[in-house]
């Protein structure tokens, strides 16, 4: 769960304009991913500069309705759907066989199949997570969400390091055997 209540990777329903200020922020810290990203599916690092910068700016003043499931891919359509507006306009320097060969750019967005797939096995896990002991499940919640270390862990708990990894092994294997098991149907 993020800061807002939200699950993790997803922003809550929009308050106004508050999808526009976090679209922005994360914008910024994550810049160089995004920008080596789109620069990979338009082939030009400028163009991509170019257009994250012209996406940063449109979201100025921009309302989004409703919850926004995945930031980054939601930021990179824009931010490429505004270089192919640059590109469009810019069309008497291109010839029609380099704007049809953008529009041919593979898309990273994954299948409908695998987002099912995706959402099932969260789905798993989520059920998996809530047999844990509770103590064990904030142990894996600390590590794997927190980063928390397992002394940190231990002091927080009043048990030992020891302990923290064993109630984090007996965590992690108990999750991926209901994964695997309900992924196989049984």
């Amino acid at each position: 769960m993020d800061d807002q209540g939200a699950p993790a990777g997803r922003m809550p329903p929009a308050r106004q304009g508050s999808h526009a200020d976090t679209l922005r922020t994360y914008l910024v810290e994550r810049y160089t991913d995004l920008r080596d990203r789109l620069a990979r599916r338009l082939g030009s690092s400028d163009r991509a500069d170019d257009a994250l910068q012209d996406t940063y700016l449109r979201l100025h003043g921009t309302e989004i309705a409703g919850e926004l499931r995945n930031p980054g891919a939601y930021l990179l359509r824009a931010a490429y759907n505004a270089a192919l507006n640059r590109i469009r306009s810019e069309n008497r320097l291109l010839g029609p066989g380099d704007i049809d060969a953008l529009m041919h750019v593979a898309d990273d967005a994954p299948s409908a199949q695998r987002v099912l797939e995706d959402r099932l096995d969260l789905d798993r896990l989520s059920a998996a997570l809530r047999e844990l002991p509770p103590r064990r499940r904030d142990i894996l919640l600390a590590v794997r969400l927190d980063g928390a270390s397992h002394r940190e862990i231990a002091a927080r708990f009043g048990i030992s390091a020891s302990l923290v990894e064993k109630e984090l092994k007996k965590a992690q294997e108990h999750c991926a055997r209901r994964v695997k098991r309900r992924r196989a149907g049984t």
